[in-house]
């Protein structure tokens, strides 16, 4: 059982419904029970954000930016101090870019980099996987461990489990060897493979998420779904009740 403060939804999950009606869907978020919620692109969000988040009783301790491919980083930290976002997290680093370690190592520079920055603004930088992070090894070594090997202590992880799983990683074992980097997780199930359409509200699937988070107790827990085929708020609102402990109320 994860406790409700704990507990995030990456709003990726529910991006068509922010299109359709912005508010009606952070309401909805919110009256699932979750309190807290994962941005993406808050340069573009930041007006609304900052009105339906106290609205409704909302924060948003974590984002994802492209910090990587920004020309400049200032707008974003400048946003996420404006909105109270403590940790600006970088979805994505092209999947030719793990392929040797010297790559790998070079994007570690990057972050450092972003992170030296940030800290100027109050905030953490951190990396969030896909599969190939993981698919990838280098003598043995999974690209995501080398990347964490070479970035300064002040930059997170934000491990994608699911992800993890999909690119060959024992998620448990993994996580204990990045061990405190490790701040927040995102928690997604499905038939893992790589067909986003087949990922489902955490608890259906097949990924052993009860194992993955004991092995990382104290991050804070991030449910997304890349895509769904049914009605997206059933597996918003299945995912916050397995995870809660209301499924087995």
């Amino acid at each position: 059982m994860v406790a409700v403060d704990n507990l995030s939804l990456q709003l990726y999950t529910v991006r068509h419904k922010l299109e359709e009606d912005f508010d009606a869907t952070l309401a909805r978020i919110a009256e699932i029970g979750y309190r807290k919620v994962e941005p993406f692109g808050v340069v573009g969000m930041a007006d609304k954000l900052a009105e339906a988040l106290p609205k409704y009783g909302l924060s948003a301790p974590t984002t994802h930016a492209g910090l990587l491919r920004e020309e400049s980083l200032a707008p974003t930290f400048e946003v996420a101090k404006k909105l109270g976002i403590g940790t600006v997290i970088d979805p994505f680093v092209d999947p030719a870019k793990w392929q040797s370690a010297d790559d790998i190592k070079a994007t570690a520079d990057a972050l450092n980099q972003a992170a030296a920055e940030a800290a100027e603004h109050g905030i953490t930088i951190g990396y969030h996987n896909h599969h190939f992070e993981l698919e990838s090894k280098v003598d043995g070594v999974h690209g995501l461990e080398i990347l964490a090997a070479n970035l300064s202590d002040n930059v997170i992880l934000e491990v994608d489990t699911y992800w993890a799983a999909v690119g060959g990683a024992d998620v448990p074992a993994l996580l204990g060897r990045l061990g405190d980097r490790v701040k927040a997780l995102h928690v997604k199930d499905g038939d893992g493979t790589l067909d986003n359409k087949a990922q489902v509200a955490v608890g259906d699937g097949t990924i052993a998420v009860t194992d993955i988070l004991a092995a990382s107790p104290g991050a804070l827990r991030v449910v997304e779904l890349d895509d769904f085929s049914g009605e997206i708020f059933d597996a918003v609102e299945g995912s916050f009740r397995y995870l809660s402990g209301l499924a087995d109320a």
